[in-house]
């Protein structure tokens, strides 16, 4: 890219450069502080695992770089010491994420649906739901629909056809994104869960299913993880934000 005149480079040149500035060292983390700049999302404090004391230091760095502070898996305990330092912090408690600075502007129109077999399973799914929430898309959900019922899936099949990327959220065998699969011209993200019966594994018998599928346009993340799953389908409603 070429300079412009006096040595100064432009501002397009400047963002590049500081996409891959250091991190912050502080000991025990090292804090990504140009990620927001790099993926439109900052770092996310995963809590589980980290002290209290860990968690806030981290939170204190983050937003002295200026950077929103999204933390999952975080207990009510956790928001209550976020809080303390930063009041405008919201927690929300179904999904466990604490978040701090604006929301994301509505980047698109399109509908991510957020879909669970059972009510069991609403936790991950509202894990996904805020999460996509948080990074600027239209999310509706449909809760309780599994396939022990599948009539309860199918009255609600504009919802299915409405929506641009379709997470289905289900644990025991799996087999709710299947079923969904089949019906959409859409992309699924396919979420299994830990909810079931000894044989279900925690959550591996669903993640089985899932990655078993039949269906095409089917993509599986991880056993609970509602997070992967609503980054992923922000990711997809850019892309077509950009067309």
């Amino acid at each position: 890219m070429e300079r412009v005149r006096g040595g100064k480079i432009k501002i397009e040149e400047a963002l590049e450069k500081l996409k891959v500035l250091p991190y912050q060292d502080l000991g025990f983390a090292k804090i990504d502080t140009h990620r927001e700049l790099r993926r439109h999302y900052p770092e996310v404090i995963f809590c589980p695992g980290k002290t209290t004391e860990q968690i806030i230091h981290i939170v204190k760095k983050m937003r002295e770089a200026k950077s929103k502070v999204i933390a999952v898996r975080a207990e009510k305990e956790i928001y209550e010491a976020i809080k303390e330092i930063l009041p405008e912090a919201s927690y929300f408690e179904k999904a466990k994420i604490v978040a701090v600075g604006k929301k994301e502007k509505k980047r698109s129109s399109h509908i991510i649906l957020v879909v669970t077999a059972g009510t069991a399973d609403i936790p991950v799914a509202e894990e996904a739901a805020v999460t996509a929430e948080i990074l600027g898309n239209r999310v509706d959900r449909l809760y309780d629909v599994g396939v022990a019922g599948i009539h309860r899936l199918l009255d609600n099949k504009e919802k299915l056809f409405q929506a641009n990327v379709l997470i289905v959220v289900a644990g025991m065998e799996g087999a709710l994104p299947s079923i969904v699969g089949g019906l959409v011209s859409r992309p699924v993200i396919a979420v299994p869960t830990s909810i079931g019966y000894g044989a279900s594994f925690g959550g591996i018998s669903a993640l089985l299913t899932m990655l078993n599928s039949c269906s095409p346009g089917i993509a599986v993340v991880n056993i609970d993880n509602g997070f992967g799953a609503g980054y992923m389908a922000s990711l997809i409603n850019r892309i077509e934000v950009k067309r």
